[in-house]
């Protein structure tokens, strides 16, 4: 690199683009070698990484409850059986405590959404040249590891929280009642416009707040990782330094990946019983 700054700016950079496969400029189709590649490849473009550990999480997810699940045993239950019962405990408090109506959905899809995000969120707390580098080995230009860094996964939730909010809402209301709701609240029935667009505008906000507030955090927490592994390559006095940084950043950031998906996961109880409500 020309200097300092440019191997930096590229540094934080590069851990910064997701793999992205997608149409080349040449036509034909495939992974993106450069960030000129990833921005031409526009809306039909896939990133390899955040599916393929969303889905490795997810995966790994099931996996650990069905374990323990199968192996459980009520006179002399192993550790891990423990910290999933508090799990399991500790979530289904949570709908209960937010969760007014009878549905046998909200708790299993509570459970998922926190447990999931906690693992997206936690993957984080990794050595951040860690896996990139292994990648790099295997010839993969890119390698984002944080699925929740990457908008289009936190949309993707949020966006099917919100069809479940609306699937719901019109079951349990009926499509009039649902439409009553936005037109004629909370103004006069007269004030129809008024209220159609307050409500649409603060229905619509729903699932894009809970998208926005989940990556930013977590975007934000990972460029701090980034800067701070950036230090290592600045002289042994920074490279000490970074190291204290690091340990005190990650000691933190383990309250801010519980909040985030214990935040996500109440929203989604919130929203699930707020489409259950029916108001006169």
């Amino acid at each position: 690199m020309a200097s300092e700054t440019l191997t930096t700016s590229y540094y934080i950079q590069h851990h910064l683009t997701n793999l992205t496969y997608g149409k080349l400029p040449d036509g034909t189709w495939g992974v993106a070698q450069n960030n000129e590649q990833v921005a031409q490849m526009g809306f039909w473009a896939i990133h390899l990484d955040t599916m393929f550990f969303s889905v490795l999480l997810g995966i790994a997810f099931l996996l650990m409850f069905r374990v323990v699940a199968k192996t459980a045993n009520s006179d002399v239950p192993s550790g891990w059986q423990n910290f999933i019962e508090s799990v399991v405990e500790f979530v289904d408090t949570s709908v209960r405590g937010s969760f007014t109506a009878k549905n046998d959905l909200v708790a299993p899809l509570a459970l998922t959404v926190f447990v999931w995000i906690f693992l997206m969120n936690a993957i984080k707390l990794l050595p951040v040249d860690m896996i990139p580098g292994l990648a790099g080995l295997m010839g993969l230009p890119y390698t984002k590891i944080v699925p929740t860094t990457d908008p289009n996964a936190t949309f993707g939730m949020a966006l099917g929280v919100f069809a479940l909010m609306i699937y719901y809402s019109i079951k349990i209301k009926g499509p009039g009642g649902f439409g009553a709701e936005l037109a004629f609240q909370p103004f006069p029935k007269w004030m129809f416009p008024v209220n159609l667009v307050l409500e649409g505008v603060g229905l619509i906000a729903k699932p894009v707040s809970l998208a926005l507030r989940l990556f930013g955090n977590m975007y934000a927490g990972e460029i701090i990782f980034i800067l701070i592994a950036a230090m290592y390559g600045a002289g042994l006095l920074l490279g000490a330094f970074a190291g204290l940084l690091q340990l005190g950043w990650a000691i933190f950031h383990l309250l801010v990946v519980t909040l985030q998906a214990f935040i996500f996961m109440t929203l989604t109880i919130v929203y699930m019983d707020m489409a259950h409500q029916e108001h006169h």
